[in-house]
């Protein structure tokens, strides 16, 4: 058995933010009975990261079918590096669309919660979205009709949404229990020796 994960690239996107799910699912698919395959997925090729060295992605957009991965995966990154150029274009959010559609499951980090909003999967759901001092992220998401949470990892439906880097390897591992289960995630986390983190952490404010 397979299950396909659609990790999508935009130009100025944050490595880390990318490499948590491969880190996570690529364990799944060693210790696991499903295979958890990945492909990255870039408009361009090759992408340019937020700190500056190039990522060559496995396909382009134009070359799969959104139709045949069971979940999605976009990394955030910075303005100032590009990103929102193409997390903001009609090609992205157009891939955003096809999977809410059929209510299949999308992880999305820090500020690429904004790509969803643009995309108008966000009207009248829970989420939230890296929140600085003065909070010009998170009134850009409400402006998108988005219910913001101030906590580091939300869930709504089909809709996981996180505050920034650091919060990547938890949505992952949300990720894995929402294409497994909870038991094999948490297995997952103790192979990886990720620490489980405490119950005030879910809840706790990000500014």
């Amino acid at each position: 058995m397979e299950k396909k994960v659609m990790i999508l690239l935009s130009d100025g996107f944050e490595v880390m933010e990318a490499a948590c799910f491969t880190e996570v699912f690529g364990w799944a698919s060693i210790y696991g009975d499903t295979r958890f395959g990945q492909l990255s997925v870039g408009l361009r090729s090759p992408v340019r990261t937020t700190f500056g060295f190039d990522v060559l992605p496995e396909r382009l957009l134009e070359e799969i079918n959104p139709e045949e991965f069971d979940a999605l995966v976009i990394p955030g990154g910075f303005g100032d590096a590009g990103f929102y150029e193409e997390a903001l274009s009609e090609p992205f959010l157009d891939v955003i669309r096809s999977f809410d559609r059929r209510q299949a499951t999308i992880a999305a980090v820090c500020v690429s919660a904004l790509s969803l909003g643009a995309a108008g999967v966000l009207r009248g759901r829970r989420a939230t979205v890296y929140h600085q001092v003065g909070g010009a992220r998170k009134a850009e998401l409400e402006s998108y009709g988005a219910i913001f949470v101030d906590e580091p990892l939300v869930v709504d439906g089909n809709i996981l949404t996180s505050t920034g880097p650091g919060t990547a390897v938890e949505t992952a591992l949300k990720l894995l229990e929402t294409l497994s289960t909870a038991d094999f995630a948490q297995e997952i986390r103790q192979r990886m020796r990720i620490p489980t983190p405490s119950l005030a952490w879910y809840h706790a404010a990000q500014v």
